[in-house]
């Protein structure tokens, strides 16, 4: 049989990120294996348990070692003679699927043991193994952070004994279940020959004993196949049970050798610093901004590779670029919260990396390597006697260098400043050139000889191009101390409140804003053009995202450059692979024809923020639109409101009314009462007076006129 891919026990204690890719490999394996064997195990059980489907058990289990061919294996899918046998099994089972009696006693003992064994002790070692294996990877991970947080000024020895306790023991811990594991996972290799043929054939001998065919279906040639494979299988368990032998041994030797190792920063004295070495791999921590002033430290796999710094994470299946090191400049640098870290600075100065040694051997080894890379000893016949002469000059890169800045600004390339009026016509005839780079994009995104911006406008003018004022804009003078003059900022009411590093790469008009492709050949047309006319300078500025809109501050003197109200973006996208490229689409309603709207696509560079631009964006226009929706919800009710209001007064005015009917027509009833009683008096009064003046005669009369 072919030879067995094995995992390196040797390299257990490495655990690069090859390695880990490597046991993912072996993993897939394992779970395709025991997918496979758990298929082929409820075939044999149907034999085992019904004698009645005897004919349709071998059938399934002919048709399921015919397909081992399709199965796609990580490892050993192209055995031939693996594949063969198992074929040339299929068919003597389909000449055996007639026979609908086995005796149970024999398939117990010689088909359903094997696989059973194999199925419920090997497979289930391997998942106890990786879940033991899994949790000591976890707990050393742990230990290597807490150490990694070792203070250097605030050192307390007792902490620091306790923590290095802790790493050697889970480092020893996790390299001792790493290296069983490996070993097991290799032995898995040999067993799953053994499991899928010793069960096979044992269900072949019991049907030869059994059914007694052997001149008619079993005859002497199937008899020396079965023989051979027989003593293949014995070939294989006794290799197998050898190399078992020999990783157990490995495994002891490497234990012995590398306890060394285990501490994370061994002697000086016992483990020698080797300053010539123009290539090294290992992990790093290093630290990433996480805002102005706070920072978080990330430990990933850095291995050098030609004159490049590469990084990889685990379970990457290959690293990325971290910074060309060619021409560098490395020192060591004195961070407050850790020790034995330097500082990477790229020939032009504008990129650099600060990474974080686990102990002195390797933080002085990392210093060295990197300064022999940057002197390009690595591209030499001999790189190493080079790197002996050089060796001086790596070991002062160890000390911090006061005079860094000025060996950098040494190194830096000059770049002439360009003339405005160069630049100025450099950007206005771009109109006639970017027809030919539209030529080739789509037309339908990008109005043809559309200019292209590279510069952000002064807010000085307010009529900028490609932005038309707003409503709140238009009478608005810019503070340029950044103050706000007694009035209230139009940000302070926002709930949201995000800043972001901003590079701004360029500005175009386009024909279309309701698919993320425009974004996309805006970006590809502007990288281009700056491509073509060499222009390399950005200007760096804060994107503040709020509810309202989008701010373009200077970070120096915190002026508002640019404004773009939130409801005008209308588009807005991170490029698809590279995501420190966004940019989004402003609609204003007035631009190079002012009858008609138009739409501006601006596209910038972040660090690797993109998509958490874009999210935060997104998170804008929603709360604005819930707000907006807030807002008219509330007109509305305060519209009902005021209509209920009206219809109360209405009806309470109706009511008045009809109370003022009802209080006069009582008054009225009343009167009439009143009068009627007053006129019977009258009547009365009348009478007497008539009588009285009767008896007094005229003179009477006369004198009670002249009274009245």
């Amino acid at each position: 049989m072919p030879g067995i891919d094995k995992l390196p026990i040797e390299e257990t204690l490495e655990d690069s990120p090859q390695t880990r890719s490597l046991l993912g490999v072996f993993e897939e394996d394992a779970a395709a294996i025991s997918n496979y064997v758990n298929q082929l195990f409820q075939a044999m059980h149907r034999i085992y348990d019904a004698q009645n489907e005897l004919s349709a058990a071998t059938h399934l289990t002919s048709k399921l070692l015919k397909e081992y061919e399709q199965q796609r294996f990580p490892l050993g899918g192209d055995d031939e003679v693996m594949s063969s046998t198992l074929q040339q099994f299929a068919k003597v089972i389909d000449e055996l699927s007639s026979c609908h009696a086995v005796l149970s006693t024999q398939l117990a003992d010689a088909m359903m043991f094997p696989i059973t064994q194999f199925k419920e002790r090997d497979l289930k070692e391997i998942l106890t193994l990786k879940e033991v294996f899994q949790i000591a990877s976890n707990d050393h991970d742990a230990a290597i952070t807490r150490y990694s947080r070792l203070s250097k000024r605030r050192e307390n020895e007792k902490i620091k004994a306790e923590v290095t306790e802790d790493v050697y023991t889970s480092r020893k811990k996790q390299h001792q279940t790493m290296m069983h594991y490996f070993c097991a996972l290799n032995t898995l290799q040999y067993k799953k020959k053994i499991a899928m043929l010793e069960p096979l054939l044992g269900y072949m001998q019991a049907q030869i004993s059994f059914f007694k065919m052997g001149s008619e279906n079993l005859n002497e040639q199937l008899e020396e196949f079965l023989t051979n494979i027989g003593t293949s299988v014995q070939n294989v368990r006794r290799e197998m049970e050898c190399e078992v032998e020999t990783m157990q041994q490995t495994i002891e030797d490497l234990e012995v050798a590398s306890d060394p190792l285990y501490l994370p920063d061994p002697d000086p004295t016992k483990f020698p610093v080797h300053r010539n070495l123009t290539r090294k791999a290992g992990y790093l921590n290093a630290r990433n901004k996480t805002g102005l002033v706070s920072s978080s430290w990330e430990r990933q796999f850095y291995f050098t590779q030609g004159g490049n710094l590469m990084s990889q994470a685990r379970g990457d299946v290959a690293g990325g670029l971290v910074m060309d090191i060619d021409n560098c400049s490395v020192m060591a640098v004195d961070c407050e919260d850790r020790r034995y870290c330097f500082q990477i600075t790229s020939f032009d100065g504008k990129k650099s990396s600060i990474l974080q040694a686990e102990s002195k051997k390797d933080y002085e080894e990392w210093i060295c390597t990197i300064n022999n890379i940057s002197k390009q000893i690595y591209l030499s016949e001999n790189p190493e006697e080079i790197a002996a002469r050089v060796n001086q000059s790596a070991l002062e890169a160890v000390t911090p260098s006061p005079s860094f800045q000025q060996r950098h600004e040494s190194m830096r390339p000059t770049v002439q400043s360009r003339p405005p009026a160069t630049r100025t016509s450099s950007t206005g005839s771009l109109g006639s050139e970017s027809a030919a780079l539209s030529a080739l994009s789509l037309d339908s995104l990008v109005a043809p000889d559309t200019p292209i911006q590279f510069d952000i406008i002064s807010p000085v003018s307010e009529d900028q191009p490609g932005q038309a004022k707003t409503s709140g804009q238009s009478g608005r003078r810019t503070n340029p101390f950044g103050e706000t003059g007694g009035s209230k900022s139009e940000t302070e009411d926002s709930i949201l409140h995000q800043l972001f590093i901003v590079r701004f790469l360029g500005s175009m008009e386009v024909k279309y804003d309701e698919s993320p492709d425009v974004v996309y050949e805006t970006m590809r047309q502007i990288l281009a053009a700056r491509a073509i006319h060499n222009i390399f300078r950005m200007t760096e500025s804060h994107l503040l995202v709020t509810c309202d809109c989008l701010k373009l501050i200077d970070p120096q003197t915190q002026v508002t450059r640019l404004r773009f109200p939130l409801p005008n973006v209308v588009l807005y996208a991170t490029h698809q692979e590279n995501k420190r490229l966004f940019g989004f689409v402003l609609r204003t309603s007035g631009g190079r024809v002012d009858s008609r709207q138009t739409s501006v696509c601006y596209i910038f560079e972040s660090n690797n923020e993109g998509e958490k631009i874009c999210d935060s964006v997104g998170l804008a226009k929603q709360i604005a639109f819930h707000a907006e929706l807030d807002r008219k919800a509330s007109e509305k009710q305060k519209e009902i409101d005021r209509v209920k209001e009206k219809q109360q007064k209405e009806l309470n005015k109706q009511k008045q009314i009809e109370k003022d009917l009802e209080e006069q027509s009582r008054l009225i009833a009343a009167s009439s009462r009143s009068n009627q009683s007053s006129g019977e008096g009258q009547f009365v009064v009348l009478s007497s007076s008539q009588s009285e003046d009767s008896d007094l005669g005229e003179d009477g009369k006369k004198k009670r006129e002249s009274e009245a």
